[in-house]
């Protein structure tokens, strides 16, 4: 027999194993000046020994013997025609040949398709578990064995390219990814901070949807650092706020090296400048002195408050005697948290809760008296906060990052599934939006207030004023003083104790209630608007209807993700499945006997031919140049990321107090770059 080429004559002596059950193994090659394949043999795998170990090296495994002496083989020599001619065959083999349901686990039978790799790469990306896109591909070709490849194979597939994405470095590999962001969306915005060494300490990005996100909604911000990723141990600090369907947005993202002051400024400085200098009105955030000072010294317009839910944490750790010895403490320390409106009234309150409990030498009381303003409602109620009186938000981020987010992914890869965090996020939020623009809130009352509440407020912001609406009728009213511009009075609501002072300007239709809650949250209480009832307004003044929660909140504007260089991703995706579709009937009519089989793999492997030449000529003939080698010169060479020690150090997110109980029950000075 002659061959055409080397891969030609490996291709047919492949086959011939796989028919018999033996697996080939290229032996020998000897080539020409001119570097062609002057002579080669294939033989048996189990061609030749296993080499002897050195004397006295000792290993803690040695691989099974697969080798054994086997004189199988073909052997080609280049003839005067070009061709490849047999010129020695050995058939007979010493072992037994392996039995068909066997075959297909012989090394050289073994082969990932490259349609199998497109859905593996595809598979990673969209974080589905190796297990099951094997069993997916078991299914689709008819069986486990008739894959192509074994179990491992996949997973040293998956491994191989995980490993390839690094080959440059860690560090190198950030900068490459921040680099094709950045290509992709000209607007996308980060920075890295070096050390002295040029290892990368801290970081931050955002993408131009969350920067347009944060002009939109960025009045109000959680900030929090307890949940660490992958093998660094760093923190991961995502800026997180509320849109106007109350929904979680993420502003930006962070992976700090420490949390010493240091990093929070530079953190705070570094995403003040991605947002055009605006500063937050309101940020939320756990206990830290250091990002306190970092808060005071940077965000120097912005109210710092405390997370009411790491109060109640810490409380439970250092107050569980308090909490276990009495039921009542739990609602008097509520009640200093959340309801008073007056001052010197909360300071009774303080002190009685103190005396009573004899708490009055208790040293975690006394340092978070010392930080009242941050936490009490009482001095924080004319602070806009969104409804948020916690980082709950980030939070129940937390718990979502989880689901997208492995210790086990390197730094790459965390970046990758980061971004299918952000998409799905995205497209939840443009699901509720269309549900919004094609249905109408149920009324609980037909009056005229609710029904203009329901046109201009979201879905759920309806839903807090229709709450609070309904109130109105379980209140009270008593006027206490009137002048010509102004009307007083006191409203007390149904069952409770407390009244609340509501003014009201005559001429200007101004409403003021002491429970301030249009001042942090954003809507009118239940008192304000017994007030307006009183005086026969039936409609919500206009000043009071606040732009960031009602439907309009973002100007009708929905944006499409789109590729800054080439086609959309919307367009791609829709050519992919229409062809997709079309090739799975051609799969399936086709596979129905070997003359259509046989037609159709020649029509296919042409038509993959064209492509890749058409491919190949729309590239100036060269294949894609990388965005790595393109960035190298537009970013320094960082030596890689910054670690330290994490022997000892808690895997995930910490646990708080009362999390750990229930449980139980059941540096050096850095250097600053910018890239934009």
């Amino acid at each position: 027999m002659k061959f055409d080429s080397d891969d030609m004559a490996y291709a047919f002596y492949s086959a011939y194993a796989h028919g018999l059950g033996f697996s080939v193994r290229k032996q020998f090659i000897k080539r020409t000046s001119t570097g062609e394949v002057k002579r080669r043999t294939y033989t048996c795998a189990k061609e030749g020994k296993k080499s002897k170990m050195k004397k006295g090296k000792q290993v803690a495994y040695e691989r099974p013997i697969t080798r054994i002496g086997c004189l199988a083989k073909m052997t080609c020599k280049l003839q005067n025609d070009g061709l490849l001619e047999v010129i020695s065959f050995e058939a007979n083999h010493n072992h037994d040949l392996a039995p068909t349901p066997m075959k297909h686990m012989l090394r050289s039978n073994r082969k990932i398709s490259f349609a199998q790799k497109a859905i593996a790469d595809d598979a990673e990306k969209a974080g589905l578990p190796t297990k099951s896109v094997i069993n997916l591909l078991a299914v689709q070709n008819g069986g486990r064995e008739n894959n192509g490849f074994l179990d491992k194979d996949y997973y040293n597939y998956i491994d191989s390219q995980r490993r390839a994405r690094l080959i440059r470095g860690d560090g190198q590999a950030i900068m490459d990814c921040f680099q094709k962001s950045q290509s992709d969306d000209p607007s996308y915005f980060y920075s890295v901070q070096l050390d002295d060494d040029d290892l990368i300490m801290n970081m931050f990005w955002a993408d131009s949807r969350s920067i347009l996100d944060y002009k939109y909604f960025g009045d109000v911000v959680c900030f929090d650092t307890t949940y660490r990723i992958n093998k660094y141990g760093r923190p991961f600090a995502p800026f997180v706020g509320v849109n106007h369907l109350k929904e979680t947005i993420i502003f930006g993202a962070a992976l700090l090296y420490d949390e010493t002051i240091t990093s929070f400024k530079w953190l705070f400085e570094t995403f003040l400048r991605a947002m055009a200098g605006t500063q937050p009105k309101t940020i939320l955030t756990d206990q830290s002195a250091a990002m306190a000072k970092a808060i005071e010294e940077v965000l120097t317009e912005t109210h710092h408050r405390l997370c009411v839910w790491h109060i109640y944490q810490n409380a439970a750790k250092h107050l569980s005697h308090a909490f276990h010895a009495s039921s009542q403490f739990a609602v008097d320390f509520g009640s200093c948290v959340y309801d008073y409106e007056d001052e010197d009234k909360w300071y009774e309150a303080w002190d009685a809760m103190l005396k009573r409990y004899n708490l009055e030498n208790n040293e975690w009381l006394h340092g978070i008296f010392l930080e009242r303003e941050k936490w009490a409602m009482v001095y924080g109620r004319h602070m806009f906060t969104a409804d948020m009186m916690s980082t709950q938000r980030s939070e129940s981020m937390n718990n979502v990052l989880k689901k997208y987010l492995k210790r086990k992914h390197n730094m790459v890869y965390f970046f990758e599934h980061y971004g299918r965090l952000i998409e799905d996020r995205r497209y939840k939020e443009l699901l509720s939006e269309f549900n919004m623009r094609n249905t109408s809130p149920t009324l609980r009352a037909d009056v005229e207030v609710l029904r203009q509440a329901s046109e201009i407020y979201t879905p759920k912001v309806f839903l807090m004023f229709q709450e609070e609406y309904l109130k109105v009728w379980d209140c009270t009213i008593d006027k206490t003083s009137k002048t010509e511009v102004q009307v007083v009075y006191k409203v007390r609501y149904a069952g409770r104790g407390t009244e609340h002072q509501v003014r009201f300007e005559l001429s200007s239709q101004v409403v003021e209630c002491s429970c301030r809650k249009f001042d942090f949250v954003g809507i009118l209480c239940a008192h304000a608007l017994k007030v307006l009832d009183k005086k026969n307004i039936k409609h919500i003044p206009k000043q009071y209807i606040l732009k960031r929660w009602t439907k309009d909140a973002k100007d009708g504007q929905i944006s499409s993700s789109t590729q800054a260089h080439g086609e959309s991703k919307e367009l791609i995706g829709k050519r992919y499945l229409n062809l997709n579709y079309n090739f799975r009937e051609i799969s399936s009519l086709a596979a129905e006997n070997g003359t259509m089989y046989e037609h159709t793999f020649g029509v296919l492997s042409n038509l993959l031919k064209d492509l890749q030449g058409m491919k190949k000529c729309s590239h100036g003939g060269t294949s894609n140049e990388s965005l790595c080698s393109k960035g190298e010169q537009d970013y320094p060479i960082v030596a890689g990321v910054k670690t330290k020690a994490t022997f000892g150090q808690p895997k995930g997110r910490p646990k708080g107090a009362l999390e750990r109980r229930k449980n139980r029950k059941s540096q050096t000075k850095p250097q600053v770059c910018f890239f934009f």
